[in-house]
This record gives C-alpha cells, structure tokens and sequence, in this order.
C-alpha cells in the first residue's frame, strides 16, 4: 500500500468513528434536548417498585408519555414514585398506574389506565390505584410449586387405583 492509501484509510475510519460516536451521543441524550418547561409531575404510591429505576419510561395506550423521576420511601413503608408527564396528557381521577416488565427480564415501566371520571389529576396531584412490580422469581416460585401439588395428586391418584 502507498503512504496515501494508508493516510485515505485513517481518515475515513476516524470519520466514521466520530459519526458513530455522535449517533451513539444523539440517541442517548435526545429526550434530555426536548423543551419539558410544560411537563408536570403527579404521584404514585406501591407497595413494592422492585426493578423499577429512575427514567424509567411512563407509558399510555403503548405511547411514552413521561418518566420515573423520582422514588423514596414514605413513613407508611411504600414507596412513592414521582413521575413526569407530558403537558398533554391529562388523567381522569380513578386512573390506575401499574408496573410491567418488557418481556421475562426486561426493564421495568409504568402503564397508566385511564379511568372514566370526568375531573382530571392537577399538576401534583396523584394517582390512588396502583398494581405493584411483579417480582419473576416469586412468580417461578409459585409456578414450580402449583407443578409439585399436580404431580403429588396425580400420583397419589394412580396409586390407590
């Protein structure tokens, strides 16, 4: 290879470094860029938030509509989640707020279901119907042994005939 390949090859390969790494930069900060000046915050109290982290996505109907903000315990021993909501999105009172998981062992998000009353939550205000994080490894358990009682009774079944 000449000296001008070589240097040709650097420069190229620099360039695309750098697009990848502002790409990369972009995508990781573009929610921090948008204007949330309008953006209001209400409440939401759980028994148990287990996986739940702060940003965490805050979703209506399949659409992100806001963020985990803040969480902290109160003097009841349930956590409080603070979440920060798009200026459009107005909740009826008896909306409910419930913690999923993508997939099995996916991150963890809020879903809001709206109810049907007719007054909305005010900037502040909060959510009083709420359904905890479900923790995977209760819920293997449980599984696991729901199996053992089937198989304990099916087994004592072809014994006695």
């Amino acid at each position: 290879m000449t000296r001008n390949n070589e240097t040709l090859q650097v420069v190229v390969g620099s360039a695309v470094l750098l697009l990848l790494v502002f790409t990369v930069i972009f995508l990781y900060s573009r929610d921090r860029f948008a204007d949330v000046s309008d953006s209001y915050r209400i409440t939401a109290t759980f028994n148990r938030v287990d996986g739940l982290v702060g940003g965490a996505e805050v979703h209506l109907g399949g659409v992100r509509v806001g963020s985990v903000v803040q969480q902290s315990l109160g003097e009841d021993y349930r956590a409080t989640v603070v979440l920060e909501l798009a200026p459009e999105v107005k909740l009826p009172l008896d909306t409910s707020a419930a913690i999923h998981t993508d997939g099995l062992f996916g991150d963890k998000h809020i879903i809001l279901e709206p109810g049907g009353e007719e007054k909305m939550i005010a900037p502040g205000g909060r959510i009083d119907y709420t359904q905890d994080s479900m923790v995977v490894e209760e819920l293997l358990e449980l599984i696991i042994a729901q199996g053992k009682a089937r198989l304990a009774k099916g087994g004592n079944q072809n014994s006695s005939e």
